[in-house]
């Protein structure tokens, strides 16, 4: 699983998606620019000691994303028509979300029409937390992957 941040701009959303990232087996793919530098405390606060061990990977621009990644990336956006349970994710898909304040550019959207996906809301809602919105497609694409890699059951005392 390949998660991707364009250009994020709030460290401790990024820590905790690290964080997921790290818990689910995924890599954290992040373009710049970036709104914060990678030694922030608040990413490291928000990752804890997870972040050492994150697979992450920078580029300089979406298209040096594009040009280092050859395969089916989903888009998560609000413009979406798509439900994101209607995508047929496998284990090594790339998984777009865009900045906090703007989402992913439309002139980006615009070329991978039949890739965009949403998040259901209510009517009037602009957008969930990114942390939020990043762990629920991460989890369903986990799902239909069988959780892949990852201890499905514990050991209660």
């Amino acid at each position: 699983m390949n998660i991707v941040l364009l250009e994020p701009e709030i460290p401790a959303n990024t820590g905790n998606i690290g964080r997921s990232c790290v818990a689910s087996g995924a890599t954290l793919h992040l373009i710049k620019p970036l709104g914060f530098s990678i030694d922030d405390r608040d990413i490291k606060r928000a990752g804890l000691d997870y972040w050492p061990a994150l697979k992450v990977r920078y580029y300089s621009n979406f298209l040096d994303f594009i040009a280092n990644n050859n395969a089916l990336i989903y888009m998560v956006t609000t413009k979406a028509k798509t439900v994101y349970t209607d995508a047929q994710f496998t284990k090594d898909s790339f998984i777009m979300f865009g900045k906090e304040s703007a989402g992913i550019p439309e002139t980006i959207l615009k070329d991978y029409r039949a890739e965009c996906i949403r998040i259901p809301m209510t009517p009037g809602s602009r957008s969930l937390n990114l942390s939020n919105a990043v762990s629920i497609v991460m989890y369903e694409a986990l799902r239909q992957n069988d959780f892949i890699g990852l201890q499905k059951s514990g050991h209660l005392f």
